[in-house]
Protein backbone atom coordinates (compact mmCIF):
# COMPACT_ATOMS: atom_id res chain seq x y z
CA UNK A 1 0.00 0.00 0.00
CA UNK A 2 1.40 3.42 -0.94
CA UNK A 3 1.72 6.16 1.65
CA UNK A 4 0.50 8.53 -1.05
CA UNK A 5 -2.99 7.08 -0.72
CA UNK A 6 -3.32 8.51 2.80
CA UNK A 7 -4.07 12.12 3.81
CA UNK A 8 -4.05 13.20 7.42
CA UNK A 9 -6.18 16.08 8.68
CA UNK A 10 -5.97 17.89 12.00
CA UNK A 11 -8.38 20.71 12.73
CA UNK A 12 -7.64 23.19 15.51
CA UNK A 13 -8.78 26.82 15.92
CA UNK A 14 -9.44 27.39 12.23
CA UNK A 15 -6.29 25.63 10.96
CA UNK A 16 -6.24 22.50 8.81
CA UNK A 17 -2.89 20.69 8.48
CA UNK A 18 -2.44 18.33 5.57
CA UNK A 19 0.32 15.76 5.10
CA UNK A 20 0.50 13.43 2.11
CA UNK A 21 2.77 11.94 -0.55
CA UNK A 22 5.55 9.37 -0.22
CA UNK A 23 7.32 8.25 2.97
CA UNK A 24 10.17 10.70 2.50
CA UNK A 25 7.72 13.57 2.22
CA UNK A 26 5.91 12.47 5.37
CA UNK A 27 9.17 12.32 7.35
CA UNK A 28 10.26 15.70 6.01
CA UNK A 29 6.97 17.28 6.96
CA UNK A 30 7.06 15.85 10.46
CA UNK A 31 10.71 16.72 11.18
CA UNK A 32 11.39 19.93 9.32
CA UNK A 33 8.40 21.83 8.05
CA UNK A 34 4.62 21.62 7.96
CA UNK A 35 2.13 22.94 5.47
CA UNK A 36 -0.80 24.87 6.89
CA UNK A 37 -3.99 25.98 5.20
CA UNK A 38 -5.89 28.90 6.67
CA UNK A 39 -9.65 29.15 6.64
CA UNK A 40 -9.37 31.02 3.32
CA UNK A 41 -7.35 28.08 1.86
CA UNK A 42 -4.11 30.13 1.78
CA UNK A 43 -1.14 27.73 2.21
CA UNK A 44 1.36 28.65 4.97
CA UNK A 45 4.72 27.14 5.95
CA UNK A 46 5.49 26.65 9.62
CA UNK A 47 8.58 25.44 11.45
CA UNK A 48 8.16 22.37 13.63
CA UNK A 49 11.05 23.28 15.96
CA UNK A 50 13.55 26.15 16.09
CA UNK A 51 16.52 23.77 16.04
CA UNK A 52 15.38 22.16 12.81
CA UNK A 53 14.63 25.58 11.36
CA UNK A 54 18.18 26.65 12.16
CA UNK A 55 19.56 23.49 10.59
CA UNK A 56 17.57 24.08 7.42
CA UNK A 57 18.78 27.65 6.88
CA UNK A 58 21.84 28.99 5.08
CA UNK A 59 22.03 26.05 2.72
CA UNK A 60 22.59 23.58 5.55
CA UNK A 61 25.39 25.63 7.15
CA UNK A 62 23.65 25.57 10.53
CA UNK A 63 24.16 22.88 13.17
CA UNK A 64 21.82 20.40 14.78
CA UNK A 65 21.39 20.37 18.55
CA UNK A 66 23.69 17.34 18.82
CA UNK A 67 26.47 19.10 16.87
CA UNK A 68 26.24 22.18 19.09
CA UNK A 69 26.16 20.13 22.30
CA UNK A 70 29.23 18.11 21.29
CA UNK A 71 31.13 21.30 20.52
CA UNK A 72 30.11 23.11 23.72
CA UNK A 73 30.23 20.48 26.49
CA UNK A 74 34.08 20.37 26.83
CA UNK A 75 34.09 24.13 27.54
CA UNK A 76 31.61 24.01 30.43
CA UNK A 77 32.72 22.95 33.93
CA UNK A 78 31.17 21.98 37.24
CA UNK A 79 32.17 24.05 40.27
CA UNK A 80 32.02 22.89 43.88
CA UNK A 81 32.81 25.49 46.54
CA UNK A 82 33.00 25.15 50.30
CA UNK A 83 33.41 27.47 53.25
CA UNK A 84 33.54 27.09 57.00
CA UNK A 85 30.60 28.55 58.89
CA UNK A 86 30.81 28.86 62.66
CA UNK A 87 27.58 27.82 64.35
CA UNK A 88 25.83 30.20 66.72
CA UNK A 89 26.48 29.80 70.43
CA UNK A 90 23.78 27.82 72.26
CA UNK A 91 22.57 29.10 75.67
CA UNK A 92 23.11 25.67 77.26
CA UNK A 93 26.37 24.77 75.52
CA UNK A 94 28.39 24.99 78.76
CA UNK A 95 26.10 22.49 80.52
CA UNK A 96 27.91 19.12 81.10
CA UNK A 97 25.16 17.24 79.27
CA UNK A 98 25.74 19.19 76.01
CA UNK A 99 29.57 19.11 76.03
CA UNK A 100 29.69 15.96 73.92
CA UNK A 101 27.89 17.93 71.21
CA UNK A 102 29.72 21.22 71.55
CA UNK A 103 33.19 20.00 72.58
CA UNK A 104 35.12 20.23 75.84
CA UNK A 105 35.38 24.02 75.77
CA UNK A 106 31.72 24.49 75.11
CA UNK A 107 32.29 25.80 71.58
CA UNK A 108 30.38 24.33 68.63
CA UNK A 109 32.62 23.06 65.87
CA UNK A 110 32.52 25.01 62.60
CA UNK A 111 30.50 23.28 59.89
CA UNK A 112 31.31 23.05 56.22
CA UNK A 113 28.88 24.75 53.84
CA UNK A 114 28.84 23.37 50.28
CA UNK A 115 27.83 25.09 47.06
CA UNK A 116 27.41 23.83 43.50
CA UNK A 117 27.41 25.73 40.24
CA UNK A 118 28.81 25.87 36.74
CA UNK A 119 31.44 27.79 34.82
CA UNK A 120 32.73 28.45 31.31
CA UNK A 121 36.33 28.07 30.13
CA UNK A 122 37.37 31.29 28.36
CA UNK A 123 41.08 30.56 27.82
CA UNK A 124 43.14 27.43 27.15
CA UNK A 125 45.37 28.12 30.17
CA UNK A 126 42.46 27.72 32.61
CA UNK A 127 40.58 31.00 33.02
CA UNK A 128 36.95 30.29 33.92
CA UNK A 129 34.05 32.76 34.15
CA UNK A 130 31.18 32.06 36.53
CA UNK A 131 28.73 33.89 38.78
CA UNK A 132 30.00 35.69 41.84
CA UNK A 133 27.33 34.03 43.99
CA UNK A 134 28.72 30.60 43.05
CA UNK A 135 32.12 31.31 44.67
CA UNK A 136 31.40 34.17 47.10
CA UNK A 137 33.25 33.76 50.44
CA UNK A 138 34.51 30.29 49.40
CA UNK A 139 37.49 28.84 51.27
CA UNK A 140 38.05 26.11 48.71
CA UNK A 141 36.99 25.78 45.06
CA UNK A 142 37.14 22.57 43.04
CA UNK A 143 36.45 22.51 39.29
CA UNK A 144 35.60 19.35 37.37
CA UNK A 145 35.90 19.26 33.56
CA UNK A 146 33.71 17.40 31.08
CA UNK A 147 36.28 14.59 30.87
CA UNK A 148 36.26 14.27 34.72
CA UNK A 149 39.67 15.91 35.24
CA UNK A 150 39.64 17.90 38.47
CA UNK A 151 41.48 21.12 39.38
CA UNK A 152 41.77 23.40 42.37
CA UNK A 153 40.95 27.00 41.53
CA UNK A 154 41.72 30.44 42.91
CA UNK A 155 39.62 33.56 42.49
CA UNK A 156 41.19 36.08 40.09
CA UNK A 157 38.54 38.72 40.74
CA UNK A 158 34.87 39.20 41.50
CA UNK A 159 32.28 41.84 40.65
CA UNK A 160 29.18 41.53 42.87
CA UNK A 161 27.46 44.45 41.08
CA UNK A 162 27.13 42.33 37.92
CA UNK A 163 27.36 38.91 39.68
CA UNK A 164 30.44 37.84 37.69
CA UNK A 165 33.69 36.21 38.81
CA UNK A 166 36.83 34.88 37.12
CA UNK A 167 38.73 31.80 38.36
CA UNK A 168 42.15 30.38 37.44
CA UNK A 169 42.58 26.60 37.40
CA UNK A 170 45.89 25.66 38.99
CA UNK A 171 48.22 23.81 36.62
CA UNK A 172 45.75 23.73 33.72
CA UNK A 173 46.79 24.01 30.05
CA UNK A 174 45.47 23.04 26.63
CA UNK A 175 41.82 23.33 27.69
CA UNK A 176 38.89 23.80 25.30
CA UNK A 177 37.65 27.38 25.55
CA UNK A 178 34.27 28.44 24.20
CA UNK A 179 34.22 31.04 21.48
CA UNK A 180 32.53 34.23 22.66
CA UNK A 181 29.73 35.42 20.37
CA UNK A 182 27.97 38.74 19.84
CA UNK A 183 25.00 38.81 22.22
CA UNK A 184 23.67 41.98 20.54
CA UNK A 185 23.12 39.93 17.37
CA UNK A 186 20.56 37.70 19.11
CA UNK A 187 16.98 38.10 17.94
CA UNK A 188 13.78 37.22 19.75
CA UNK A 189 12.93 33.64 18.85
CA UNK A 190 16.52 32.54 18.19
CA UNK A 191 17.19 29.02 19.46
CA UNK A 192 19.66 28.75 22.36
CA UNK A 193 21.05 25.97 24.55
CA UNK A 194 21.70 26.21 28.30
CA UNK A 195 24.55 24.01 29.53
CA UNK A 196 25.36 23.49 33.19
CA UNK A 197 25.09 21.31 36.26
CA UNK A 198 21.49 21.63 37.53
CA UNK A 199 20.87 20.31 41.05
CA UNK A 200 24.35 18.72 40.92
CA UNK A 201 23.19 15.85 38.68
CA UNK A 202 26.01 16.45 36.17
CA UNK A 203 26.33 18.23 32.85
CA UNK A 204 22.98 18.81 31.22
CA UNK A 205 21.88 20.45 27.96
CA UNK A 206 18.47 22.11 27.65
CA UNK A 207 16.97 24.02 24.75
CA UNK A 208 14.73 27.03 24.29
CA UNK A 209 14.51 30.37 22.55
CA UNK A 210 15.42 33.96 23.32
CA UNK A 211 12.21 35.21 24.94
CA UNK A 212 13.32 38.82 25.54
CA UNK A 213 16.39 41.05 25.61
CA UNK A 214 17.46 43.98 27.75
CA UNK A 215 15.63 42.86 30.88
CA UNK A 216 16.54 45.30 33.66
CA UNK A 217 15.18 46.63 36.96
CA UNK A 218 14.64 43.03 38.13
CA UNK A 219 16.29 43.68 41.50
CA UNK A 220 18.80 40.85 41.05
CA UNK A 221 22.03 42.88 40.82
CA UNK A 222 23.03 46.53 40.41
CA UNK A 223 23.84 46.32 36.69
CA UNK A 224 21.26 44.38 34.65
CA UNK A 225 20.80 43.83 30.92
CA UNK A 226 19.59 40.24 30.93
CA UNK A 227 18.73 37.89 28.11
CA UNK A 228 15.49 36.09 29.00
CA UNK A 229 15.07 32.51 27.83
CA UNK A 230 12.67 29.61 28.31
CA UNK A 231 15.50 27.06 28.13
CA UNK A 232 15.27 25.10 31.39
CA UNK A 233 17.60 26.73 33.94
CA UNK A 234 17.68 25.35 37.48
CA UNK A 235 19.79 25.79 40.64
CA UNK A 236 23.29 24.65 39.70
CA UNK A 237 23.07 26.12 36.18
CA UNK A 238 24.34 29.43 37.59
CA UNK A 239 27.57 30.48 35.89
CA UNK A 240 27.17 28.02 33.02
CA UNK A 241 26.76 28.67 29.31
CA UNK A 242 23.96 30.01 27.15
CA UNK A 243 25.03 29.34 23.55
CA UNK A 244 23.61 30.05 20.12
CA UNK A 245 23.20 27.47 17.36
CA UNK A 246 26.76 28.14 16.15
CA UNK A 247 28.11 26.97 19.50
CA UNK A 248 29.14 30.49 20.57
CA UNK A 249 28.79 31.71 24.13
CA UNK A 250 26.17 34.47 24.24
CA UNK A 251 25.25 34.56 27.93
CA UNK A 252 25.94 33.38 31.48
CA UNK A 253 22.78 31.96 33.15
CA UNK A 254 22.35 33.74 36.47
CA UNK A 255 18.82 33.63 37.88
CA UNK A 256 15.33 32.28 37.39
CA UNK A 257 11.89 33.56 38.28
CA UNK A 258 10.12 30.73 40.03
CA UNK A 259 7.46 29.80 42.57
CA UNK A 260 8.52 26.17 42.83
CA UNK A 261 12.31 26.54 43.20
CA UNK A 262 12.83 25.03 39.74
CA UNK A 263 12.49 26.17 36.14
CA UNK A 264 9.19 27.73 35.10
CA UNK A 265 10.36 28.97 31.71
CA UNK A 266 11.68 32.36 32.81
CA UNK A 267 15.47 32.36 33.09
CA UNK A 268 17.93 35.25 32.91
CA UNK A 269 21.47 35.30 31.52
CA UNK A 270 24.15 38.02 31.51
CA UNK A 271 24.89 38.84 27.85
CA UNK A 272 28.47 38.34 26.67
CA UNK A 273 28.75 41.93 25.43
CA UNK A 274 28.28 42.99 29.06
CA UNK A 275 30.39 40.13 30.43
CA UNK A 276 33.46 40.66 28.23
CA UNK A 277 34.68 44.09 29.47
CA UNK A 278 34.04 43.07 33.07
CA UNK A 279 36.00 39.82 32.85
CA UNK A 280 38.80 41.61 30.96
CA UNK A 281 39.04 44.15 33.79
CA UNK A 282 39.02 41.41 36.44
CA UNK A 283 41.86 39.57 34.69
CA UNK A 284 43.99 42.69 34.14
CA UNK A 285 43.26 44.66 37.32
CA UNK A 286 41.48 42.28 39.70
CA UNK A 287 38.57 44.72 39.95
CA UNK A 288 36.15 46.74 37.82
CA UNK A 289 36.45 50.54 37.68
CA UNK A 290 33.23 51.80 36.12
CA UNK A 291 32.75 55.05 34.25
CA UNK A 292 30.76 57.92 35.76
CA UNK A 293 28.86 60.55 33.80
CA UNK A 294 27.48 62.50 36.77
CA UNK A 295 23.84 62.81 35.74
CA UNK A 296 20.38 61.68 36.81
CA UNK A 297 18.48 60.05 33.96
CA UNK A 298 14.94 58.95 33.19
CA UNK A 299 12.91 57.57 30.32
CA UNK A 300 10.28 59.64 28.52
CA UNK A 301 7.10 58.83 26.65
CA UNK A 302 5.48 60.76 23.82
CA UNK A 303 3.43 63.00 26.12
CA UNK A 304 6.43 64.00 28.24
CA UNK A 305 8.52 64.63 25.11
CA UNK A 306 5.74 66.88 23.84
CA UNK A 307 5.60 68.72 27.17
CA UNK A 308 9.38 69.27 27.03
CA UNK A 309 9.15 70.33 23.35
CA UNK A 310 11.44 67.52 22.22
CA UNK A 311 11.22 66.19 18.64
CA UNK A 312 11.31 62.52 19.77
CA UNK A 313 10.83 60.34 22.84
CA UNK A 314 13.38 57.76 21.67
CA UNK A 315 16.20 58.51 24.04
CA UNK A 316 17.08 59.04 27.70
CA UNK A 317 16.38 62.35 29.39
CA UNK A 318 18.93 64.16 31.56
CA UNK A 319 16.82 65.29 34.52
CA UNK A 320 19.71 66.57 36.64
CA UNK A 321 23.44 67.22 36.32
CA UNK A 322 25.86 66.82 39.25
CA UNK A 323 27.73 70.16 39.59
CA UNK A 324 30.93 68.23 40.46
CA UNK A 325 30.63 65.61 37.72
CA UNK A 326 32.24 65.27 34.29
CA UNK A 327 28.96 65.91 32.44
CA UNK A 328 28.69 69.40 33.93
CA UNK A 329 32.26 70.25 32.90
CA UNK A 330 31.59 69.00 29.37
CA UNK A 331 28.46 71.16 29.01
CA UNK A 332 25.64 68.62 29.38
CA UNK A 333 22.43 70.22 30.65
CA UNK A 334 19.17 69.27 32.29
CA UNK A 335 16.47 68.53 29.63
CA UNK A 336 19.04 67.19 27.12
CA UNK A 337 17.79 63.99 25.46
CA UNK A 338 20.61 61.49 24.81
CA UNK A 339 19.89 59.22 21.82
CA UNK A 340 23.25 57.43 21.38
CA UNK A 341 26.63 56.87 23.09
CA UNK A 342 29.65 56.06 20.93
CA UNK A 343 27.28 55.20 18.09
CA UNK A 344 25.15 52.82 20.20
CA UNK A 345 21.49 53.79 20.41
CA UNK A 346 20.07 54.27 23.91
CA UNK A 347 16.35 54.19 24.63
CA UNK A 348 16.37 52.98 28.26
CA UNK A 349 18.09 54.23 31.39
CA UNK A 350 19.58 50.79 32.07
CA UNK A 351 21.24 50.67 28.64
CA UNK A 352 22.76 54.14 29.02
CA UNK A 353 23.98 53.29 32.52
CA UNK A 354 25.50 49.99 31.40
CA UNK A 355 27.29 51.52 28.39
CA UNK A 356 28.81 54.31 30.50
CA UNK A 357 29.86 51.87 33.23
CA UNK A 358 31.42 49.47 30.73
CA UNK A 359 33.47 52.23 29.06
CA UNK A 360 35.31 52.85 32.33
CA UNK A 361 36.88 55.95 33.81
CA UNK A 362 39.20 58.01 31.65
CA UNK A 363 37.44 56.99 28.43
CA UNK A 364 35.45 59.46 26.35
CA UNK A 365 31.70 59.05 25.84
CA UNK A 366 30.58 60.60 22.55
CA UNK A 367 26.95 61.61 23.06
CA UNK A 368 24.36 62.23 20.35
CA UNK A 369 21.58 64.35 21.87
CA UNK A 370 18.75 66.79 21.34
CA UNK A 371 18.74 70.11 23.15
CA UNK A 372 15.20 71.18 22.45
CA UNK A 373 14.81 70.62 18.71
CA UNK A 374 18.51 71.17 18.05
CA UNK A 375 20.60 68.07 17.33
CA UNK A 376 24.05 68.07 18.95
CA UNK A 377 27.15 65.99 19.65
CA UNK A 378 29.09 66.22 22.90
CA UNK A 379 32.28 64.50 24.11
CA UNK A 380 32.41 63.73 27.85
CA UNK A 381 35.59 62.32 29.50
CA UNK A 382 34.20 59.90 32.09
CA UNK A 383 35.13 59.99 35.76
CA UNK A 384 35.22 57.27 38.43
CA UNK A 385 31.89 56.17 39.92
CA UNK A 386 31.75 57.69 43.45
CA UNK A 387 30.21 56.14 46.56
CA UNK A 388 26.46 56.31 46.93
CA UNK A 389 25.07 59.24 48.85
CA UNK A 390 23.88 58.60 52.37
CA UNK A 391 20.15 58.21 52.88
CA UNK A 392 18.01 60.96 54.35
CA UNK A 393 17.45 61.06 58.09
CA UNK A 394 14.41 62.42 59.95
CA UNK A 395 14.88 65.67 61.82
CA UNK A 396 12.87 68.42 63.41
CA UNK A 397 9.04 68.56 63.33
CA UNK A 398 7.23 70.82 60.85
CA UNK A 399 4.40 73.33 61.17
CA UNK A 400 1.52 74.81 59.12
CA UNK A 401 0.91 72.05 56.55
CA UNK A 402 -1.33 72.75 53.54
CA UNK A 403 -3.49 70.21 51.65
CA UNK A 404 -3.25 70.34 47.85
CA UNK A 405 -4.60 67.63 45.52
CA UNK A 406 -3.96 64.64 47.81
CA UNK A 407 -0.65 66.02 49.11
CA UNK A 408 0.43 67.78 52.27
CA UNK A 409 2.86 70.59 51.38
CA UNK A 410 5.18 72.80 53.39
CA UNK A 411 7.25 75.82 52.50
CA UNK A 412 10.98 75.10 52.07
CA UNK A 413 12.44 76.51 55.30
CA UNK A 414 14.97 75.70 58.00
CA UNK A 415 12.76 73.05 59.63
CA UNK A 416 11.98 71.19 56.38
CA UNK A 417 15.59 71.39 55.25
CA UNK A 418 16.72 69.87 58.56
CA UNK A 419 14.17 67.05 58.55
CA UNK A 420 14.68 65.98 54.95
CA UNK A 421 18.36 67.04 54.66
CA UNK A 422 17.68 69.37 51.74
CA UNK A 423 20.91 71.22 50.88
CA UNK A 424 21.26 74.94 50.42
CA UNK A 425 21.88 74.45 46.68
CA UNK A 426 18.09 73.87 46.40
CA UNK A 427 17.09 77.57 46.69
CA UNK A 428 13.30 77.37 46.30
CA UNK A 429 10.32 75.00 46.08
CA UNK A 430 7.69 73.39 48.28
CA UNK A 431 8.23 70.19 50.28
CA UNK A 432 5.91 67.17 50.13
CA UNK A 433 5.35 65.86 53.68
CA UNK A 434 2.52 63.40 53.01
CA UNK A 435 0.92 61.81 49.91
CA UNK A 436 -2.41 60.00 49.65
CA UNK A 437 -1.57 56.75 47.83
CA UNK A 438 -4.92 56.74 46.03
CA UNK A 439 -4.44 60.26 44.64
CA UNK A 440 -3.00 61.06 41.21
CA UNK A 441 0.13 62.34 42.96
CA UNK A 442 0.53 59.10 44.91
CA UNK A 443 -0.01 56.93 41.83
CA UNK A 444 2.61 58.96 39.97
CA UNK A 445 5.21 58.15 42.64
CA UNK A 446 5.55 61.34 44.67
CA UNK A 447 6.75 60.68 48.21
CA UNK A 448 7.46 62.56 51.46
CA UNK A 449 10.67 64.57 51.26
CA UNK A 450 10.26 65.44 47.57
CA UNK A 451 10.71 69.12 46.73
CA UNK A 452 8.51 70.47 43.92
CA UNK A 453 10.67 72.92 41.95
CA UNK A 454 8.75 73.60 38.74
CA UNK A 455 5.26 73.12 37.32
CA UNK A 456 5.01 73.20 33.52
CA UNK A 457 8.52 74.77 33.43
CA UNK A 458 7.52 77.63 35.79
CA UNK A 459 9.32 77.95 39.13
CA UNK A 460 7.41 77.21 42.33
CA UNK A 461 8.26 79.82 44.98
CA UNK A 462 5.78 78.81 47.69
CA UNK A 463 2.63 76.81 48.40
CA UNK A 464 0.42 79.67 47.22
CA UNK A 465 2.14 79.83 43.82
CA UNK A 466 1.90 76.06 43.45
CA UNK A 467 -1.85 76.18 44.15
CA UNK A 468 -2.33 78.97 41.62
CA UNK A 469 -0.30 77.30 38.84
CA UNK A 470 -1.83 73.86 39.52
CA UNK A 471 -5.33 75.36 39.40
CA UNK A 472 -4.69 76.93 35.98
CA UNK A 473 -3.09 73.83 34.44
CA UNK A 474 -5.24 71.62 32.24
CA UNK A 475 -4.91 67.90 31.53
CA UNK A 476 -1.50 66.67 32.59
CA UNK A 477 1.06 68.74 34.47
CA UNK A 478 4.84 68.41 34.19
CA UNK A 479 6.59 68.59 37.57
CA UNK A 480 10.33 68.95 38.21
CA UNK A 481 11.05 67.22 41.51
CA UNK A 482 14.15 67.25 43.72
CA UNK A 483 14.71 63.92 45.52
CA UNK A 484 17.70 63.00 47.69
CA UNK A 485 20.42 64.82 45.79
CA UNK A 486 19.03 64.83 42.25
CA UNK A 487 16.04 65.92 40.18
CA UNK A 488 13.57 64.12 37.94
CA UNK A 489 10.52 64.93 35.85
CA UNK A 490 7.04 63.56 36.54
CA UNK A 491 4.01 63.87 34.25
CA UNK A 492 0.82 63.75 36.33
CA UNK A 493 -2.88 63.74 35.38
CA UNK A 494 -5.00 66.21 37.37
Amino acid sequence: MSFSSYRYKIRNKGWTFLAGGGLGAVVALICVVGVGVRGDNTPVLFSAHPAFAQHATAGGNGFSVAHVAERVLPGVVNIASSRKVRAARHPFQNHPFFREFFGPRGRPSPRQQQGLGSGVIISADGLVVTNNHVVASADEIKVVLHDKRSYSARVVGTDPKSDLAVLKLKGASGLTALRIGDSDALRLGDAVLAVGNPFGVGQTVTMGIVSAKGRANMGIVDYEDFIQTDAAINPGNSGGALVNMRGELVGIPTAIKTRSGGSMGIGFAIPTNMMKPITDALVKQGKVVRGWLGVVIQEVDREMARALRLPTHKGVLISDVDPRGPAKKAGLRRDDLVTAINGKRVTTTSRLRNIVAALGSGKTARLDLYRGKRKMKLNVPLGILPSERSASRPGAPMEDPAQVSGMTLMQLNRATRQRYRIPSRVPYGVVVTHVDRDSAMGRAGLQPGDVLLELNKAKIKNVRSFRAQFGKAEGRVLLLVYRQGSTLYMLISK
